[in-house]
């Protein structure tokens, strides 16, 4: 039988005699804990024999009747620690996360751990496989005591193995690469797809889309097909057709609509759509070779969609890119096309050409989800691969302002099973580092935005024993939907980041529909952190304010999470403000925005000298003046631009005003003020205020925090208050503005007072 054994809360097991070691005797399995600190409990399954219960009533017969020289019980310290005994369940044997624990009924793969025994475990989990139908892994791995294999089946037929379960000692989440699904036979690649389908919601008429802008996407994927309306399917050219030519649009779909496909195949359980796809072809057949004037072609884009359907939300998603600028992060004609849709320009056509029509609507915002393009030669060994991606800079038109710029970095690493034709192959990139397709900005002269803004999974590559080949194993890349068979294939590089990342902000705009492009921009920002490993590659390269603003221009501001970006805990909370300013007036400025937080106030000031952390980030989008006239006064680039700034601790709030005044009228036209900020702040104004996108981090004490609950939103100079005749100041300039508070102290609940004082019902639990 399998028995577990439960502790009193605060106290451990005594493991070693539940584990003797010896003859027909009880075998110890698998252990877990639950709860933290004086409330953590431990489990112990234990295997026991036929025969081997009397191990366990003998040293029960001897605490009762027998004591130790020093008067005690005999075999106390094993007695008086269990709480519980029962048998056990095969969840007791689960020794990952407990709240992973398959549901009953789904079908997943699992990792079962056999005791070895006589030798004939496997031959018994085979035998038990055919009679109930499911599904056993071809390889084994064998140790000493233990051969894992892996098995398809629910967790109810699992625990229907009575004949079996006696060879069980530990269950676990079977790690599947893209290499198992893409090692299938195109009957088995069917099976899930299928086995998907049938559990997979679709999205609601009313959910908001994702515009993928690329060769087109074949909706006749079964994992497509119901997400795709024949009507939303768009060519900028009738000649071109709609459909994908070279697959790169469906391979985009698969990923944009699912996240994390291969997950989503094999945990089992429903899946449920939240967001649609549209498609517009804006990259002609091969056997076009006509130059493009894309700038056109993308607003042509993005014209035929919202014809099609002008009232639905949507971000447009675009990883088609061309080689940059001789003067990387220079304005294109083609980013500044980007730029001007997102900030609300729309465009018609006359005579073949796409011009201005009225004037920028901030009802008409746009988000654009744009790759920051990819390293394509990774055999140049004259660099180290980080060396090779910050030479070659992010590509046209991931320089837009108003972009979010998408590159990639990595987490896999496994170069495939044994015996394959990458065995003894290394990964390139160490886990949580850059992916060596990824583009950077470290090339930019320091006035351009920071690029790219975000970084996510984009895939690895491989480098032979010997040094001299680079290959990109199926186990190193991203899972996604394949045209031409409708099957499943992979892809990688800055293209599967940005569909990673437009499926990201699709789910935070089907959360929160009331969320501007501007605010679910700065939203997937927000909730970036930099991997242990890209910090330390900082610490390496040093702690001065430029070079981590090179460091910054590699990964941009980190990996993003979706929950980080939708949740907050009673630990760390998120504000969010989405306001309209009006920058200036007759070559003035006009406005200072002041807002004084809802800050846990009292909370904070009582954690004293305990360090918090503080994330503010400021995102509003610029209309361009592409001209290259020059950098100076009416040539500027951005019509306006804006700043965050927080108040002093010890600052009254008419000092406060006065500083921001000051800092405002004093902005020069080619660099910001040094202003002698205070400590605290990682990235500085220097190279926070690059772009329409500021985002930084403050450290420092929760009493200094506590009196700093005000913070101002001020404009700068831009063309709209040097070109009076064209200001839109009057039509107001939109932001979002988003502040985070961290403490390392789980006890303090800092997001209840917050919550009541800006009115949120509170949901007690009972």
């Amino acid at each position: 039988m399998l028995v577990t054994f439960e502790s009193w809360p605060g106290f451990e097991l005594e493991l070693k005699s539940l584990d003797p070691l010896r003859g027909n005797t009880p075998e110890l399995l698998a252990v877990h804990d639950r709860g933290v600190d004086e409330d953590r409990v431990q489990f112990a399954t234990v295997y026991v024999p036929g025969g081997g219960l009397g191990y366990f009533l003998q040293r029960l017969d001897q605490y009762a009747t027998q004591d130790t020289r020093t008067g005690n019980p005999k075999n106390a310290n094993m007695v008086e620690r269990v709480a519980a005994v029962r048998l056990a369940t095969i969840r007791e044997i689960w020794t990952d996360d407990r709240e992973s624990f398959p549901e009953p009924h789904a079908v997943t793969w699992w990792e079962v751990w056999l005791r070895r025994s006589d030798g004939n475990e496997v031959h018994r989990l085979e035998e038990f496989a055919a009679s109930a139908d499911i599904v056993i892994g071809e390889r084994q791995l064998v140790f000493d005591n233990r051969v894992i294999i892996l098995v398809r089946a629910t967790a109810t037929q699992l625990a229907s193995a009575l004949n079996v379960i006696d060879d069980f000692a530990e269950l676990r989440a079977a790690h599947v690469n893209s290499e198992f699904f893409i090692g299938l036979t195109p009957e088995e690649q069917a099976d899930w797809i299928n086995d998907l389908v049938r559990r997979t919601d679709p999205p609601a008429d009313e959910a908001p889309a994702v515009c993928i802008l690329d060769t087109g996407v074949n909706r006749g994927h079964r994992l497509l097909e119901r997400s795709l309306a024949e009507d939303d399917l768009h060519t900028c050219d009738p000649t071109w057709g709609a459909a994908d030519h070279d697959g790169h649009g469906t391979q985009m779909a698969g990923v944009t609509l699912y996240g994390d496909l291969r997950a989503a195949l094999e945990d089992g359980h429903r899946v449920r759509l939240r967001h649609r796809l549209e498609s517009v072809k804006i990259r002609p057949p091969a056997n076009d070779t006509d130059p493009t004037l894309y700038g056109a072609v993308t607003a042509e884009g993005v014209s035929r969609a919202e014809i099609q359907e002008p009232y639905r939300r949507r971000n447009f998603a675009m990883a088609v890119t061309t080689t940059p600028d001789r003067t990387p992060g220079t304005p294109t004609s083609w980013s500044a096309a980007v730029d001007a849709l997102a900030a609300g320009r729309a465009f018609d056509s006359v005579h073949g050409e796409l011009k201005y029509i009225d004037e920028a609507s901030v009802e008409s915002h746009r988000l654009f989800i744009v790759s920051a393009g990819n390293v394509r030669d990774l055999t140049d060994t004259t660099l180290t691969y980080l060396g090779r991606c910050d030479t070659l800079p992010v590509e046209d038109p991931a320089q837009a302002w108003n972009a979010l710029t998408v590159g990639a970095y990595t987490d896999l690493v496994d170069v495939g099973a044994e015996g394959t034709s990458h065995e003894g192959w290394t990964a390139v990139a160490q886990p949580g580092d850059l992916s060596p397709f990824s583009r950077t900005g470290v090339g930019f002269q320091r006035q351009w935005p920071i690029k790219p803004d975000i970084v996510l999974e984009g895939g690895n590559a491989a480098l032979s024993p010997n040094g001299s080949d680079v290959d990109t194993p199926e186990s190193m890349q991203i899972l996604t939907t394949r045209s031409n068979p409708l099957t499943l294939t992979t892809m990688n590089a800055t293209s599967a980041a940005t569909a990673l990342a437009a499926h990201m902000a699709a789910t935070i705009a089907a959360e929160y529909p009331g969320f501007w492009p501007e605010t679910v921009r700065g939203l997937l920002v927000h909730a970036a952190e930099w991997t242990p490993q890209m910090r330390t590659q900082m610490a390496a390269a040093g702690t001065s304010r430029r070079q981590r603003a090179a460091f910054i221009r590699r990964y941009g501001f980190g990996v993003p999470t979706a929950d980080r970006a939708l949740r907050s805990a009673t630990d760390a909370l998120t504000l969010v403000v989405q306001d309209t300013i009006h920058p200036f007036q007759r070559g003035a400025l006009r406005e200072l925005h002041l807002h004084d937080l809802p800050w846990p106030r009292e909370e904070l000031a009582d954690l004293g000298e305990v360090p918090v952390k503080m994330r503010v980030t400021l995102s509003y989008f610029i209309e361009p003046s592409p001209t290259r006239r020059g950098a100076q006064s009416r040539y500027r680039y951005a019509s306006h631009q804006l700043r965050f700034e927080l108040r002093e601790p010890d600052e009254t709030n008419d000092d406060f005003r006065k500083r921001i005044n000051r800092k405002a009228l004093a902005e020069e036209e080619t660099r910001p003020v040094r202003s002698g900020e205070p400590d605290g702040w990682y990235v500085g104004s220097e190279t926070r205020n690059r772009g329409s996108l500021h985002t930084d981090v403050w450290e420092g004490m929760a009493a200094d925090l506590a009196a700093r609950g005000l913070i101002a939103i001020y404009p700068v100079t831009g063309w709209w208050k040097e070109l009076q005749g064209r200001d839109q100041s009057h039509l107001g300039a939109r932001y979002a503005l988003l502040i985070s508070i961290e403490t390392p102290v789980e006890e303090v609940d800092i997001w209840t007072p917050v919550a009541i004082e800006a009115g949120i019902p509170i949901v007690i639990e009972t």
